[in-house]
């Protein structure tokens, strides 16, 4: 009996244990699958953090290929031009209309098939069983109801497609007749423009060779492609103002960058410098591109030069009024242009080397030039003959408007566009000029001021105003006396230049202009006692002007700076095809005298310096020569006294003599610069920077902080 109970009693203990092993086993098993649930979760959460990070990536590479592709674009604006046909149609053939593109709508939409939606039948026993029956009939019914709704709304959305097909073809066909009506009609104006021209009239050549410069279309969006043209038949002269694209062609993101870490997109901005000399590229691609337009529609030497005006159309931020700025000027014979391949030029280098043409150095920072003239420029005038001092009449009893006069000559001859203003109503304005340098160019307002005594401040804030007001962007002060300190000092970090007394005289004198201050030199305290003068270079020197340049005839060239008066010292770049320096130590001066390994070479005790092109490596293609005066000081070029520089390559000797510029204190006087046809090339320049030799650096690429 006991051994009976015993033997339940264990196999009851078996039972439970056995149970409490399956709870466990269950237990650990379940806790095992929520594990993998949870592993395959978060396998699941970071393969669908990498797929968005990817598409993030995938979509800022996107974004950058389409800015490279714009750039490209921009780049290739004159490459493009000269793959197009040319004018008119009929010559180079009728621009094609292009076919009918449907595109998505040319796609029909695809309608279910039945068999998508067939349930298969129960098979086996279960097809005798009614449950399995009736399920697979309601899914059957369920299947056809979604097929007849699948069917329905594919055929609906094709009847869609075919009407918004059928509008789209219709709208197409109307713009291709309208299309086709205008290409015939352009084709048989240009006909009609073209026999006009061979039977010799001059009034078709304008209205011509402006349908020349407009009727491509293939230009980049944002490029306002709209010309007008001026003819001087006496000259075979033809004159194009073009209008540029703005500044904003150029993108200011150089790239997007996905930053992972915390899951945004940057945008990297393109660096200034590139921006704008991108932008530079682009102005003067478009003036090659109308000129090469133009000389290649006159098949019958109708042009002996072309001159172009690029001009920007924009709002002035200072008055809100649209206006233009001349951003680049050229003019060119057709001998000249002909000798271009203009498929493998560098457009900058083409525009201003080969053609000598201007482009503002700074457009987007409202940079102008000076235009071409609407006629052909005059002869220059005759050199200045040379006024002792004392000669002419006495300054301080002219006529008021002989001596505005007077003072509008002097500015004449120094390069400026001068007009003087009526007696009255003159609006605080004796004399409006208009300086062309590229550089420091714009509009001035000039005030001859005929003074015993010392100017009062009040005069210089006046001039400041009408400055303003009249929109220029410097001012001149011109007296017969002298400057107060309370002048001077308003008159400092502001672009406004005061002329005194002495300085007047100087200046008359450079430019062979009379005039005296007092009855006679002795009695005149304001005259300048008589200065020195130094040494003549050789006679055999052939004196330069700005602008002018030659062909070296050999590889060294050595530069001498002389003068007397304020301290100047002469100074070097070595600059690659933007104009800048490569490093710091492309800058030859004081305290590093030589680059290159002795290519380029200073002496500062007797400012003088030697630049062997032979040495130079390729990447430097010009070496800017420039004299600057004492930093530390507030000498300007017209404290220079007889101020020259001599240049000598083998037998050949040149001399340059810088202008007296009151507003600057660096001048970029000459630079030797290699030439992609004629090799090594020397030109006389004349450009200053009125912040001295810190400008003339930074503007270079040199780190003056």
């Amino acid at each position: 009996m006991w051994s009976v109970l015993a033997d339940a009693q264990r196999e009851q203990h078996r039972r439970a244990e056995a149970q409490r092993r399956a709870a466990a086993a269950a237990q650990r098993e379940n806790e095992r699958a929520q594990r993998e649930a949870q592993r395959a979760a978060a396998r699941g959460e970071r393969e669908a953090l990498k797929a968005y990070q990817q598409g993030r990536e995938s979509d800022a590479a996107r974004r950058s290929a389409e800015l490279d592709a714009r750039v490209a674009e921009l780049r290739g604006v004159l490459a493009a031009g000269l793959a197009g046909p040319g004018f008119p149609p009929a010559a180079g053939g009728r621009p094609a209309v292009p076919p009918f593109d449907p595109g998505p709508l040319g796609v029909p939409v695809p309608m279910p098939d039945q068999n998508w939606y067939l349930v298969p039948p129960p098979a086996g026993p279960q097809a005798y069983h009614p449950g399995a029956r009736r399920q697979w009939e309601e899914q059957s019914a369920q299947a056809r109801a979604a097929f007849e709704r699948d069917w329905q709304a594919a055929w609906t959305a094709e009847q869609q497609r075919q009407h918004r097909l059928a509008d789209y073809r219709a709208q197409y066909e109307a713009w291709a007749a309208e299309r086709h009506r205008l290409l015939a009609g352009q084709a048989a104006h240009a006909g009609r423009l073209a026999a006009r021209l061979r039977a010799g009239e001059a009034a078709a050549v304008a209205e011509y060779f402006e349908a020349v410069v407009d009727w491509r279309e293939d230009w980049p969006d944002g490029f306002p492609a709209d010309g007008e043209t001026s003819w001087d038949a006496s000259a075979r002269r033809l004159l194009v103002r073009w209008e540029l694209p703005p500044y904003e062609v150029v993108p200011p993101v150089g790239r997007y960058r996905y930053v992972r870490s915390e899951d945004r997109e940057d945008e990297v901005a393109r660096p200034v410098g590139q921006r704008r000399e991108l932008y530079r590229e682009v102005l003067a691609q478009c003036a090659l591109r109308v000129l090469a337009e133009v000389f290649r529609a006159d098949a019958d030497g109708l042009l002996a030069s072309v001159g172009l005006n690029g001009v920007l159309v924009a709002t002035d931020p200072a008055t809100g009024r649209e206006g233009e700025r001349c951003l680049l000027a050229v003019e060119v014979d057709r001998e000249v242009f002909a000798g271009l391949a203009l498929d493998r030029v560098a457009p900058l280098d083409c525009l201003v080397d080969a053609l000598g043409g201007r482009i503002a150095a700074r457009p987007d920072k409202g940079g102008t030039v000076a235009e071409v003239p609407a006629s052909a420029p005059p002869s220059p005038p005759p050199p200045p003959s040379p006024v002792a001092d004392g000669e002419g009449p006495d300054l301080f009893e002219m006529d008021p408007l002989e001596f505005e006069e007077l003072v509008a000559e002097l500015f004449r001859r120094r390069g400026l566009r001068t007009s003087t203003t009526a007696r009255s109503g003159d609006e605080g304005v004796d004399v409006l000029a208009e300086d062309p340098d590229p550089i420091t160019g714009g509009k001035i307002v000039i005030q001859a001021k005929r003074y015993r005594k010392t100017v009062p401040p009040s005069a210089v804030r006046d001039l400041e105003s009408t400055m303003r007001r009249q929109g220029a962007n410097r001012g001149i002060l011109v007296t017969t006396a002298g400057f107060g300190p309370g002048s001077r000092k308003h008159a400092e970090g502001q672009p406004l230049t005061l002329v005194d007394g002495p300085m007047l005289l100087a200046l008359l004198r450079e430019q062979g202009l009379p005039g005296r201050l007092g009855p006679a030199p002795a009695t005149a305290p304001l005259v300048p006692a008589q200065r020195s003068t130094p040494a003549a270079p050789a006679a055999s020197a052939v004196e330069l002007t700005p602008g002018q340049n030659l062909l070296l005839p050999g590889e060294d060239v050595r530069v001498r700076f002389r003068s007397d008066g304020a301290e100047a010292d002469l100074t070097l770049l070595l600059l690659d095809a933007d104009g800048r320096v490569r490093h710091d130590e492309d800058f030859v001066f004081y305290h590093q005298p030589t680059a290159e390994d002795g290519a380029v070479t200073l002496r500062p005790d007797d400012r003088s310096a030697t630049v062997r092109t032979g040495r130079l490596p390729d990447a430097v293609r010009r070496v800017a020569i420039s004299v600057n005066l004492d930093a530390d000081g507030d000498g300007t070029c017209a404290d220079l006294v007889d101020p020259s520089v001599e240049l000598t390559c083998g037998s050949s000797r040149w001399m340059f003599r810088p202008p007296a510029d009151p507003a600057v204190s660096a001048m970029l006087v000459a630079e030797v610069y290699r030439h992609p046809t004629d090799g090594w090339k020397l030109r006389a320049v004349g450009q200053g920077w009125s912040d001295g030799l810190a400008g003339l650096a930074r503007d270079h690429g040199v780190d003056v902080a």
